[in-house]
């Protein structure tokens, strides 16, 4: 079916409701969408079920912090001051992420004459059984549900949260000029860190938490042939202490650097030979994106959503069994001794993601997908797909 639109739509009132604005991908994928979409003329607002903010939101995007209490009254006085918004900011779409927001606005759709509400789920694992039967009592409340991965959506659908016929994939998206090699940059980042440019630089980024599997990563590292390679891991974690331990009793100290919680990641790569991600689970790892959109080659676990990213182009990266320390060292091994390679390999895989992980072209899919769910919630589900 072809959709007609008109060819100077009416701008939209976009209310994206989320658990909370802490560090986290879903939570800079949301704050990204917003700026895109008032760079487009929309009126955007943000919805935190928590309070406090980590992630840097668009100055001239609206922020609301419900301060929602984990308790059966903190829950009820949440509805309430979203119900009393939802009234007085008249929002054309509703847009929630992340379980808690997807199952309060699906609540919230009881209480109060709602818009369409679109629910999309970021985690390969949203939640065990409860939270699974929680998606499909309540699946009817929502117009669409979406997954950021073909891994996640399917993963969703075999554990009975939502019928196949009701779910569709729209993948995350990054501001690719974030990430644009810049060699003069390079130099000075590498200097920075005391490297020359000889030395093979290998970059993580990631929260250090259980699921990313850093100790893998470390494990790997400690078994490449190249004992001149660094490793540089970046972000914050409960796990920093029991990693740093990790690498001391490899007698990796020289070797890998725990930099914490870092504002530069574009730099950072830009400094990389290569990258690398070690992960169990994910949901649309965009860090990958970002490497590539760099220019940077990557090394990846075939946790989900991974494969998406990086595609079946040889200049990407290279893909390895999830647990396989040998793999994985096996991989990073040629991957640094490639290098990143000529400016051709390099705006290859920068074309890849602009074709695929472009945050311009995610807030149009986005923006088309609202207003066909304004017409028919059918026609939305054509669009999105």
């Amino acid at each position: 079916m072809a959709l007609r639109h008109d060819p100077t739509p009416a701008p939209l009132r976009i209310m994206l409701m989320l658990t909370g604005l802490k560090v986290g991908g879903a939570e800079y994928q949301v704050a990204a969408l917003a700026g895109a979409f008032r760079a487009l003329g929309h009126a955007v607002a943000i919805v935190s079920l928590s309070p406090g903010r980590e992630v840097e939101v668009p100055a001239d995007v609206e922020v609301i912090e419900l301060a929602m209490r984990k308790t059966p009254l903190g829950f009820a006085r949440a509805l309430c001051r979203a119900r009393a918004l939802v009234r007085a900011w008249r929002p054309d779409i509703i847009h929630a992420h992340m379980v808690h927001a997807n199952l309060f606005a699906r609540v919230l759709t009881r209480i109060v004459r709602c818009p369409p509400l679109v629910c999309t789920a970021h985690s390969f694992r949203e939640g065990g059984t409860a939270r699974m039967l929680a998606y499909r009592l309540t699946d009817h409340w929502c117009a669409l549900t979406t997954h950021v991965s073909e891994a996640g959506r399917a993963g969703m659908i075999a554990a009975g949260a939502v019928p196949a016929a009701r779910m569709v994939v729209m993948p995350n998206g990054i501001d690719i000029e974030r990430f644009r090699h810049d060699v003069a940059r390079r130099a000075a980042t590498r200097a920075s860190f005391g490297l020359d440019d000889a030395t093979p630089l290998l970059l993580h980024v990631g929260r250090l938490v259980p699921e990313k599997a850093q100790h893998l990563l470390i494990d790997a590292f400690a078994r490449l042939d190249n004992a001149r390679a660094q490793l540089l891991m970046a972000g914050g974690g409960p796990l920093a202490e029991a990693l740093a331990n990790q690498i001391a009793t490899l007698g990796l100290d020289d070797r890998v650097q725990l930099l914490g919680p870092r504002q530069d990641i574009p730099a950072l790569l830009d400094a990389a030979d290569a990258f690398a991600l070690s992960s169990d689970i994910e949901g649309s790892p965009l860090v990958l994106a970002e490497a590539l959109a760099s220019g940077c080659p990557v090394v990846s676990t075939d946790a989900p959503g991974a494969r998406e990213i990086i595609g079946n182009t040889a200049e990407g990266g290279m893909i390895v069994p999830r647990g396989d320390a040998e793999a994985l060292a096996a991989a990073i091994s040629a991957t640094l001794r490639a290098g990143r390679g000529d400016a051709h390999a390099q705006a290859m895989r920068r074309d890849h993601v602009r074709a695929t992980s472009a945050l311009d072209t995610v807030a149009q899919r986005w923006l088309a997908c609202y207003r066909a769910l304004r017409a028919s919630p059918r026609d939305a589900r054509l669009e999105a797909a």
